[in-house]
This record gives C-alpha cells, sequence and structure tokens, in this order.
C-alpha cells in the first residue's frame, strides 16, 4: 500500500488516519468497500463501483449522503496524483461512524470514506485452486454486500495459502459452486461460458457484471464436478482482472487446465481488462 491515503477528503499519512474504536464500524465491522483498477491514471467501472457502494451501503442502513460522486471522484483523483498511481489498484471505505445502540457513546458523526492505493497485485500466471473447507450460507444477510465484515473471505484465503494454492473454490451448504476466496469463479467448457448465480452466495463483482455484458453467460447452480469437467477455468475481480487457472486439486486428484486460446481477450472484447493478466509475474 502506499503511504498517503484520503481520510474524509484530507490526504495524509496512513498512520495518522483513524476512527472512533466505539463506532459501530469499530465494534462490529459495519462498512462497505470496493476496489478499483486503475489503468493509465483513471479508475476503471467507476460507476459500477459507485452504484455498489451506494446500493450497499444503503442494504446496511448506512448515511452517506454527505458523500457525493463527484466529491469522491475528487479525492480518488487527488490521491492518485499525489501518490504518483498511473497503473494500480485503489480500495474505496465507507465506514458507519456513528454510535452502537448496545454501547452508547457520543458521536456526531454518522460515516467517514477512507481511500487507499497500491500497485497491482502481483500473481502466478496459472493459479493452483484448492477446495475450501469452509463453507458460504447461501441464505446469510450479507450476501452480495462487499462489507468491511470480511473474516470469512480472509479466513478461507489464508488456508488456502498455508495449504499451499495461490486461492480455492468455495462451495454452500449445498455443495454448489459459489466463488473464489477473494475472486468471482467463472469455467469454460465446448466453448459456452459458465459462473454461479448470486442466489449461491457469489457477489455480483464490477468484473464479473462487465464480462457477462461483453458475451453470453450462462448462470448455473452447479456442482464440483462442473469444474473436474471443464475445458477452462478463470477468476475475475478488481485486482486480478483475468486470473486463468492451471490446475485445481480435487478430492480424486489434481485436474490441470489448458490455458485461454490466444486471441481470447480481443475476440470477446476484453482487451480493457488483459492488462492484468499481461504483467503478471
Amino acid at each position: 500500500m502506499h503511504r498517503l491515503v484520503s481520510f474524509n477528503s484530507e490526504i495524509i499519512k496512513s498512520e495518522d488516519a483513524s476512527m472512533s474504536p466505539v463506532s459501530v464500524s469499530g465494534l462490529y465491522g459495519k462498512g462497505v468497500f470496493t476496489t478499483i483498477a486503475i489503468i493509465d491514471r483513471k479508475p476503471f467501472l467507476f460507476e459500477r463501483h459507485w452504484h455498489r457502494l451506494n446500493e450497499n451501503a444503503s442494504r446496511l442502513g448506512i448515511e452517506i449522503e454527505q458523500v457525493s460522486h463527484d466529491s469522491l471522484i475528487e479525492s480518488l483523483s487527488a490521491l492518485l496524483q499525489e501518490n504518483k498511481v498511473g497503473e494500480g489498484r485503489a480500495r474505496i471505505t465507507l465506514f458507519d461512524s456513528s454510535a452502537s445502540a448496545i454501547w452508547k457513546s457520543l458521536t456526531e458523526l454518522k460515516s467517514s470514506v477512507l481511500i487507499q492505493t497500491a500497485d497491482r497485485r502481483v500473481r502466478p500466471k496459472g493459479l493452483r485452486l484448492g477446495i475450501s473447507p469452509f463453507m458460504v450460507s447461501s441464505t446469510a444477510p450479507l450476501n452480495n454486500i462487499k462489507t468491511c465484515n470480511y473474516l470469512e473471505q480472509t479466513i478461507s484465503y489464508d488456508a488456502a495459502l498455508r495449504a499451499g494454492f495461490d486461492e480455492a473454490v468455495r462451495l454452500n451448504e449445498k455443495y454448489q459452486l459459489v466463488s473464489a476466496c477473494m475472486a468471482n469463479l467463472f469455467w469454460v467448457r465446448d466453448g459456452k461460458f459458465f459462473t454461479p448465480p448470486v442466489e449461491t452466495g457469489c457477489l455480483t463483482g464490477t468484473t464479473r457484471s462487465f464480462i457477462a455484458e461483453k458475451w453470453y453467460v450462462s448462470l448455473v447452480e452447479a456442482g464440483i464436478e462442473a469444474l473436474s469437467q471443464a475445458d477452462h477455468v478463470f477468476l475475475t475481480s478488481a485486482g486480478l482482472g483475468i486470473a486463468e487457472v492451471s490446475e485445481i486439486a480435487f478430492d480424486s486428484g489434481t485436474r490441470r487446465f489448458a490455458p485461454l486460446p490466444a486471441g481470447f481477450y480481443e475476440s470477446y472484447g476484453l482487451s480493457e481488462i488483459k492488462w492484468v493478466s499481461a504483467k503478471s509475474a
């Protein structure tokens, strides 16, 4: 992460940013965030991210009247300039800074906005995935909200790394495919594209929705066997772009997958997000 951040429209050192530990965000992790790819000094798909922040904040009852579209763009642009970010990523977090109804405190602040920037994530050319032992609840109240309470995802991700994988596939209580720990999941079979629907418990990722608009993608509730029978598998997120999967360790053994064919990005109108894969380590 870069040292300077924007906190409530003021650019400061990251170590100087703080919020009340007795607010509902401090006590319960009440807040929402989004991660945005920065391409040529500009936020990629910003309107989608802005819409999701608003929709997610509304669902959680976070008051963000003082946070406008233009003010957020202005703060983000100023931070990109100060941190000299041409290619990278940014995270925008909206914290609920109000007092808890259970642990009351005196505060007039309703919400806070933190913007951070960083270089692009470095990843292998082909990802190795395991199968996460931690299941997703398809009926959880926080489903399809990118909430600051991200412990389930980070615990699953850290467990995958400790097991020697780059990521892991997560299933729900019905043993249906949901996503990876920190990214959306796609697979290709016989030239057809598939991804789980939000009803399984996955997040409507901005990159996922961008790809789904570029070509026909079937939303299917499927078990793990769908991946074992696939020709190609890839993950998507704002931080990764399209990340090809080279192998998955199933209980029955490891299955290796062919790379996406030459000209894939150009053929499907995805040249805009080729940057991540093209510059991966």
